[in-house]
């Protein structure tokens, strides 16, 4: 058995996403995609201190999780962010905290 595996599906599924949006340069894709709406992934990877290469291993993370879609134009690749999958995961993240109340610790 694998530890996580003793963990509602829940907490599962927020730790993975939690890990994914860890990593700055993804933050910076998913910044990009809100303010622009829409993009080709060239354009990623003029806007951000990496690699074509690095920004596309990232773009495929972000497509596996579900929180952004690519549409392939030629040899070009759109990508857009799901706003359902975002919802969903804002959501859980909101939920999961909301339900930790700190106002009565008083710890020195």
């Amino acid at each position: 058995m694998i530890k996580s595996e003793v963990f509602v599906k829940e907490l599962q599924e927020l730790a993975t996403f939690a890990k994914l949006i860890s990593h700055p340069a993804r933050l910076a894709i998913l910044k990009y995609l809100a303010e622009t709406k829409t993009c080709i992934s060239g354009d990623i990877s003029d806007k951000l201190p990496l690699s074509r290469t690095t920004v596309s291993q990232h773009l495929k993370e972000l497509r596996d999780m579900g929180l952004i879609h690519g549409e392939i134009d030629g040899l070009k690749v759109s990508y857009c962010l799901c706003g359902t999958e975002i919802e969903r995961f804002k959501s859980t993240f909101y939920s999961f905290f909301d339900k930790i109340d700190c106002t009565d610790i008083n710890c020195k």
